[in-house]
């Protein structure tokens, strides 16, 4: 029976919600408007100030993989740390994360990267299939000589850490899900088909528009929104629509088999997935946590990285209380 921890005081009703995605064409651009033009952000949240003086000092690695594949990533925190590997979403890249980076401690070894097709990373003809994306993950562990590590993803990141959990489970610290599906199993609306229509270039003004897909519910930078525009312009069209349909005609990972230390994260206003649905998510892990945030989207993150923060830490200091002991005996 999964913990349930919330962070509202009252929740609203919830909306009717299909828990498909699909594009609103008239829908306001909340992320062409979610920022001070002076500064490039709005000020309110310190944690985004700090990441956007820092950005653009950031080192970017590549790591080849097994099967030669390469994926940029970018690495902190101190060796001694938790490892920590995080998953972004469809269509995203590591500089999803970036809100992120800079409020997580130095007791946590970081390390973003950008999945297969993704930003800068390497674009096979073939091979976007879930357990591709898995197999990656564990991959790119042992390309950083790690034995095991804490997976946090993000939306289908999430989708992807599960199946690592049920593929690898030896590999795995513990789990953070933050925003994502119970099941991708044949989820196909307006979303798929505007994708399937893609051809390259892809028009700068499908991008827009998927981005309009997910509204914010708080302030972030515009060098943000910018670089997750061009990250996504490297995409050709094949990896588009290859990716969707590899994570909508996956199996959707059995969740009861994951037993490892997880936390199941949710954001209120979430128009894509249900509480119901995220609740059942919980339920099936043994042990594991929901928390839902107030006043937070699909992109929780970028909503709430301070709360992001401060719940991953708390994960991380509960796996080390436990493995610490064992490495003792």
């Amino acid at each position: 029976m999964a913990a349930v921890v919330s962070c509202v005081s009252a929740m609203a009703e919830e909306p009717n919600r299909a828990g498909d995605f699909v594009f609103l064409k008239h829908k306001p651009c909340l992320h062409r408007a979610a920022f001070a033009e002076d500064e490039g952000l709005c000020s309110r949240n310190t944690g985004l100030i700090v990441f956007a003086r820092a950005a653009l000092d950031r080192d970017v690695k590549h790591a080849r993989l097994q099967n030669g594949l390469e994926l940029p990533y970018v690495e902190q925190g101190d060796q001694s740390g938790v490892p920590v590997l995080l998953l972004h979403g469809y269509a995203d890249s590591w500089h999803f994360w970036e809100p992120l980076l800079p409020l997580l401690p130095s007791t946590i070894h970081c390390f973003a990267i950008s999945e297969r097709g993704h930003g800068d990373a390497g674009k096979p003809r073939s091979g976007y299939r879930l357990e591709d994306f898995s197999e990656d993950a564990v991959r790119f562990i042992d390309s950083v000589g790690l034995e095991r590590a804490v997976v946090v993803g993000h939306s289908s990141g999430g989708y992807i850490a599960r199946r690592v959990a049920l593929d690898h489970p030896d590999r795995l610290l513990g789990l953070m899900l933050i925003g994502s599906p119970l099941s991708l199993h044949q989820r196909r609306t307006t979303f798929t088909e505007a994708v399937n229509n893609l051809r390259d270039p892809v028009d700068p003004t499908f991008i827009e528009e998927f981005l309009d897909v997910f509204p914010l519910f708080g302030p972030v930078p515009r060098s943000l929104l910018d670089a997750t525009r061009t990250e996504m312009a490297k995409m050709p069209a094949r990896v588009w629509q290859a990716t969707l349909r590899g994570l909508t005609e996956a199996d959707p990972p059995d969740s009861r088999a994951i037993s490892v230390p997880t936390v199941v994260v949710w954001g209120d206003r979430d128009e894509f997935l249900a509480r119901s649905e995220q609740e059942a998510l919980a339920a099936a892990i043994s042990g594991s946590r929901f928390v839902a945030y107030e006043g937070a989207g699909h992109l929780v993150l970028w909503d709430a990285p301070e709360r992001i923060a401060a719940d991953l830490v708390a994960l991380t200091r509960t796996i080390t209380a436990v493995i610490r002991p064992m490495s003792a005996e």
